[in-house]
């Protein structure tokens, strides 16, 4: 796992579900996880909080960041949600920058974001476009000397919840077995979408299965998958 772990997600609780474990994989190891939501998912994602009479926007942004601050808490990682709006979320020059100077100041080994397709979800292939860009401008996209640049890092994609329609195909495990408790109380965490945490949880034992298929390993039980973009460089076989 890398060091240095960027989390950038279109909602708030969007982290929890795809990339929890992976995030506690490299906390407990030592090294560092940032999570940045873009909006609280507050119009589109937010359904049970609705539910309550008199409910407004500003209180299920408050409700929806302490539920992320927590279950970020439970990972070992850090919370930040920069309030774009979502539903739909919009991504202007002075947005884009923005995000670019959060990965130059995090200067991660490896981001992990959303795939660029998803039919069922405006706002995460808008996030997942924003991102790249965003990594490309703090890498160095442009004249050196004018520009602060950081190591390019690693770019990921974390599962959606429809793979098969979102143009995901897994090229990585994380085998998080032994973070599965840290991810559940994260999940737990995120009551607004209750209807998640048995999904994801199912998920994770049907993607341990098969990173116990790929290496052999009959200890693993629950696994993350995700998707490689930007190619690795093997120095020898």
């Amino acid at each position: 796992m890398s060091k240095r772990v960027l989390v950038i997600g279109a909602h708030s609780a969007d982290f929890v579900w795809r990339a929890g474990g992976a995030i506690a994989v490299a906390t407990a190891a030592g090294g560092t996880a940032q999570v940045i939501a873009l909006s609280y998912g507050e119009r589109g994602e937010s359904g049970e909080l609705w539910k309550v009479e008199g409910q407004t926007i500003e209180s299920v942004k408050t409700v929806r960041h302490a539920e992320a601050e927590k279950a970020a808490g439970a990972l070992g990682a850090e919370f930040r949600a920069l309030d774009f709006g979502d539903y739909p979320l919009e991504i202007d020059q002075e947005r884009l920058l923005t995000i670019a100077d959060l990965i130059r100041d995090a200067a991660p080994d490896a981001i992990v974001t959303h795939t660029d397709t998803d039919p069922f979800n405006p706002d995460h292939g808008l996030a997942s476009g924003a991102v790249a860009r965003a990594r490309s401008l703090a890498a160095g996209a442009g004249v050196p000397s004018a520009f602060r640049a950081v190591r390019p890092p690693a770019l990921y994609l974390f599962e959606p919840h429809q793979p098969e329609l979102c143009n995901f195909v897994p090229t990585t495990f994380v085998d998080i077995t032994g973070v599965l408790e840290a991810k559940l109380a994260a999940m737990a965490e995120m009551k607004a979408q209750q209807y998640l945490q048995t999904y994801y949880a199912q998920r994770a034992d049907q993607r341990g299965n098969h990173a116990r298929r790929a290496t052999g390993d009959d200890a693993i039980r629950q696994a993350e998958a995700f998707m490689r973009v930007i190619p690795d460089l093997v120095e020898q076989l």
